[in-house]
């Protein structure tokens, strides 16, 4: 069911503390990490503690959460010191989601190129 954790979600067993992961900002209802594979200086995901699939998912089911994910982002943000940074969900395999568990990749400390990808 949407927002209950899951068993064999890596970010589900990152919040239960089964799966150790570089913590740097937590709330009541997000947790922000560093990437493992960092794509720039700053690569931090922010996860909601509740298990949605997807950006779209958490957007429809909990939208209060989809904000205390994004208002996370810019508090990541400000903590490394950012001027500017980018703020990625990506919603599918086609698009590169590999954890079906929404987050948000906040990227920064280098300049960024567009069209990403």
């Amino acid at each position: 069911m949407p927002g209950d954790p899951q068993d064999d979600c890596l970010f589900c067993k990152i919040v239960a503390g089964h799966i150790p992961a570089t913590i740097v900002r937590e709330t009541q209802t997000t947790v922000a990490f560093r990437d493992i594979n960092p794509q720039a200086p700053t690569h931090v995901l922010v996860i909601p503690k509740a298990h949605y699939a997807n950006a779209a998912e958490l957007a429809t089911a909990a939208p209060e959460l989809a904000a205390d994910v994004l208002r996370e982002t810019q508090a990541v943000a400000a903590e490394d010191k950012l001027d500017s940074y980018r703020t990625v969900f990506n919603t599918g395999a086609g698009v590169g989601q590999t954890v079906f568990h929404a987050h948000a990749h906040v990227l920064g400390g280098r300049g960024l190129t567009w069209p990403p990808g």
